[in-house]
């Protein structure tokens, strides 16, 4: 495994998607705001997050074919570590628990 790197999610065969179109014809990519509303109560993260305010850092489809959003929280002090992919302040989040702050619509 030459020049592993943990962090690495842009691989072949796992890459990362420029936009995504929600059910509602919402385009979210790259660099869009949204506000955070996880629909469980997984764990303290789904309560500390909600509301919050955070910026799209990369879109990505896992091995199960669902597409997640990484974010990076507004107001985190450590939001630069997230933007350049270190653990622990950046969330990923399913579509679905993203609301954008400026909609924009597929065509658009």
């Amino acid at each position: 495994m030459n020049d592993w790197n943990p962090y690495l999610t842009d691989t072949p065969d796992q890459p990362k998607l420029d936009k995504i179109v929600t059910d509602d014809g919402i385009v979210l990519k790259t660099g869009d705001r949204v506000r955070l509303q996880p629909l469980g109560r997984a764990d303290v993260f789904d309560i500390a997050l909600a509301g919050k305010t955070a910026t799209i850092q990369s879109i990505e489809q896992d091995y199960e074919n669902r597409v997640h959003v990484a974010v990076t929280v507004d107001d985190d002090p450590g939001s630069d570590l997230g933007a350049s992919g270190k653990p622990g302040h950046r969330f990923f989040f399913a579509i679905d628990e993203v609301q954008p702050l400026v909609p924009s619509r597929e065509g658009a």
